[in-house]
């Protein structure tokens, strides 16, 4: 029994997404190392402090450089090539960490990793945005988180095991440190067996290639579905009204309606950081040991924490194309700030040696549904939203300068948790209850519902609504089933194109209705 086009281009989207996992694996495992014995004799951490911060912000830094390259390779040489790229990259950047005999090559290959991290980062959404039918993009790409929380799932427990069973050896680090390497192989050498992003090929002018990758995402080969006729002709009205107009850099910021879009998205990343999900992913093990739990017990609730938002994250892909992106956006940023401020004074007390147990279990409950809120309706979107909503001609470029946002704001928090735990304690979690409020506030007021929505029909969308969301009826609901409008468009016949190794058999061309 042939497989179903929906399933084969969920299928697609998931291997994609094993550039994801990477990412979250990488989140997770660092906590873990920072606590090994064998790696704090190496590298000599104990002796500065500030060393532990810029081994977290290597990776950073490596991937907000790494997010601009990524979306010029994108463009120039196809989506599937440069995630290849991306992938031996990054096993550069794992062997130098695992192999590491100091600092220098400790913080090179973390920087090395970063920025194959941050290409992944702009490159994963994209190509799943362009190959997905517009009734299941949201599920398609919300698979990007739970491949990132699969990741980091996979490595709090590696990192248990490790210190559990092999605590103060080189192994209790090097083996966790090592094993993210494992996802970046198929990216490799497997990548080129997904078919090219069917938008890249419009750009290219290989429409015949274009119209065949549709038919087989979505028609099983069928190239005169009605669903695949209407796409085909709405990417080339799309790509021809492009034509005319700057798709450069400048375009970013040289017309209105693509600089709300970019602001959006730059917005969206920042705030997804200001929640605290960075701080807590990467001083997990420091956070739970300041509430009074110890050793390999941090490791195991870090675990359990992730499990978690793994069942959120699949609760996500399931529900999040029948939701839509404001809703869950708005609800879980306002669940997120009554999480920390319920936690925060449960901090204070441990901070004055008050503390109880039960005051540590209420701490890990708060923490877990904090950790639920984000992975359903938060991090999955953050990615989701800023890519979906750009056009084809700046899509590449808008999602790696959206995604440096991401990066540069995870940097900052990265740089400065240490000594904000530090100087103010407990009262830094404050800031991350204020910003989940006043996400949900901002989300409300200015980011339209892109549900139903397909690619091609989001410049008019946006271009057409107003600024301020609320005053405009129509962009806080979805759009009705796009493959019932985009079937029921009466559009003008078009031409699909016959790839040139073709012609000489059937010499002709074949008529879209």
């Amino acid at each position: 029994m042939p497989i179903s086009p929906k399933l084969y281009t969920f299928g697609c989207g998931c291997f994609a997404a094993l550039g994801a996992s990477i990412f979250g694996y990488d989140l997770a495992v660092i906590s873990s190392v920072f606590t090994a014995p064998d790696f704090i004799s190496l590298t000599d951490i104990a002796s500065n402090p500030t060393y532990q911060g810029f081994i977290v912000s290597a990776m950073l830094l490596g991937a907000f450089v790494g997010s601009i390259p990524a979306g010029l390779i994108a463009d120039i040489f196809s989506r599937r090539t440069s995630l290849t790229m991306a992938g031996v990259v990054f096993l550069l950047g794992g062997a130098l960490q695992t192999g590491a005999n100091g600092r220098g090559m400790m913080l090179a290959g973390r920087f090395f990793a970063g920025v194959a991290i941050g290409g992944l980062g702009t490159l994963v959404p994209l190509y799943q945005s362009e190959i997905a039918h517009p009734s299941q993009r949201g599920r398609i790409m919300a698979t990007f988180q739970f491949f990132l929380g699969l990741g980091a799932f996979i490595a709090t427990w590696i990192a248990y095991a490790c210190a559990k069973y092999r605590y103060n050896t080189a192994l209790q680090w090097r083996l966790p440190i090592g094993f993210q390497m494992l996802p970046a192989v198929p990216l490799v050498f497997l990548t080129f067996l997904l078919p090219e992003s069917p938008r890249w090929l419009m750009l290219k002018h290989r429409d015949a290639d274009a119209i065949r990758v549709l038919a087989k995402l979505h028609a099983r080969g069928d190239e005169s579905d009605s669903f695949v006729q209407a796409e085909y002709a709405e990417m080339k009205r799309q790509v021809e009204e492009e034509a005319a107009v700057d798709t450069t850099w400048k375009a970013l910021y040289g017309s209105a309606l693509n600089l709300r879009k970019v602001l959006l998205g730059i917005i969206l990343q920042f705030s997804v950081q200001m929640t605290g999900v960075g701080v807590i992913q990467y001083y997990s093990v420091s956070i739970y040991t300041s509430v009074g739990y110890k050793g390999s017990q941090t490791l195991l609730i870090q675990a359990m924490n992730n499990l978690f938002g793994l069942c959120a994250e699949v609760a996500c892909i399931l529900f999040l194309d029948k939701t839509g992106r404001r809703g869950p956006l708005i609800w879980c940023n306002f669940v997120g700030g009554v999480c920390f401020a319920a936690a925060t004074p449960l901090v204070r007390k441990f901070t004055l040696g008050t503390g109880t147990k039960g005051d540590g279990l209420a701490f890990l409950a708060v923490t877990f549904l904090y950790n639920i809120v984000f992975s359903y309706g938060i991090g999955p979107l953050s990615w989701v939203y800023p890519t979906e909503i750009m056009n084809t001609g700046i899509r590449a470029k808008g999602s790696a300068i959206t995604a440096m946002a991401s990066w540069i704001a995870n940097f900052m928090m990265g740089e400065i948790a240490p000594t904000a735990f530090a100087q103010v304690s407990w009262r830094f979690y404050i800031v991350f209850c204020v910003c989940c409020f006043t996400n949900a506030i901002t989300i409300y007021l200015l980011f339209p519902e892109t549900k139903n929505r397909t690619l091609e029909e989001m410049d008019e969308y946006f271009r057409r609504g107003n600024w301020v969301v609320i005053r405009d009826k129509d962009m806080l609901h979805s759009a009705v089933d796009p493959e019932t409008r985009l079937a029921s468009d009466d559009n003008a016949p078009v031409t699909i194109p016959v790839a040139d190794d073709e012609k000489h058999v059937s010499g002709v061309h074949h008529e879209l209705a």
